[in-house]
């Protein structure tokens, strides 16, 4: 019985061994990649490009309100002295003013969503593909994009964005 026992412990002992060298090469990393796709220099540079690319819009849609109010205001100060026809009138207007803004905000916010969208997407080319040469280079047998819970001595998020911010800018960009 006790040579039984003894034998169990030993296969146990080798098992343990095996597993044991068998994950010992083994190398795993964690990402955030909300804060890569935050901090990054390509996602920076996206997100002034995009503004940018919409700020003459943004600025004309706030003409817009700016002048809604106004007529608002205008109306709210005059209306009880104008004529049925001319506060009707001026109503309708406004309505169609605020109609008008409200169309070309739901516009505007659809347009940027596109843009931002595609943007993005050529952001998480270059973020994967960088992820990907560091797992190379490094000889990471799996990189993990958002864990509930990493040690912070496996997490190569700073890594990654600096060697994003070191990358020479994609061409055409």
């Amino acid at each position: 019985m006790k040579k039984c026992a003894r034998s169990v412990r030993v296969l146990i002992a080798l098992a343990g061994l095996t597993a044991a060298s068998a994950y010992a090469d083994v190398k795993v990393a964690v990402i955030n990649s909300e804060r890569v796709m935050r901090d990054s220099e390509p996602a920076k540079k996206a997100m002034k490009k995009l503004e940018k690319e919409f700020e003459k819009r943004g600025q004309d849609l706030e003409k817009l309100r700016q002048q809604a109010q106004k007529m608002q205001e205008d109306l709210e100060k005059n209306g009880i002295t104008m004529g049925d026809a001319a506060r009707k009138s001026k109503e309708r207007e406004l309505g169609d003013l605020s109609r008008e803004f409200q169309r070309r905000q739901r516009e505007l916010n659809e347009d940027v969503n596109a843009r931002r969208n595609e943007e993005l997407q050529s952001v998480v080319e270059r973020v994967n593909k960088t992820i990907r040469s560091i797992a190379e280079k490094e000889g990471y047998t799996l990189i993990l994009q958002e864990a509930v819970y990493a040690n912070p001595s496996i997490d190569i998020t700073d890594k990654v964005i600096r060697a994003l911010g070191a990358e020479s800018p994609a061409p055409g960009k």
